[in-house]
């Protein structure tokens, strides 16, 4: 079992940043994916950032070049933020993947990200 605790989270004004941290415990030795995804009211939970064991990273075309994802293999996995805008306004989530699982199969709690205009 892995247990994954975000946070980090806050109000900020568009411009601003911010750094989400994801302490992951347990078995974090059997994981092969890291992700953060986020959901905004009214919307599905979309992935923006994703990294694997092999620190290979993706996002989201909506945050690329503003946000960075960091700490595979390490018991905190990182996502910072720039440039923020208020669409990035959004319950963040962290998640993990172990093999045999086509998507995460651990969640976090989520942190709320707040984006003033």
């Amino acid at each position: 079992q892995v247990q994954l605790v975000e946070s980090g989270g806050g109000l900020v004004q568009a411009g601003g940043s911010l750094r989400l941290s994801c302490a992951a415990s347990g078995s974090i030795f059997s994981l092969n994916a890291m992700g953060w995804y986020r959901q905004a009211p009214g919307k599905e939970r979309e992935l923006i950032a994703a990294i694997n064991s092999g620190g290979n990273a993706l996002y989201a075309d909506s945050v690329k070049g503003r946000f960075t994802i960091s700490g595979f293999n390490a018991k905190n996995t990182y996502l910072q933020m720039n440039s923020l805008k208020p669409e990035d306004t959004a319950m963040y989530y962290c998640a993990a993947r172990s093999p045999g699982h086509e998507g995460p199969n651990y969640w976090g709690q989520g942190t709320q990200v707040t984006v003033s205009s």
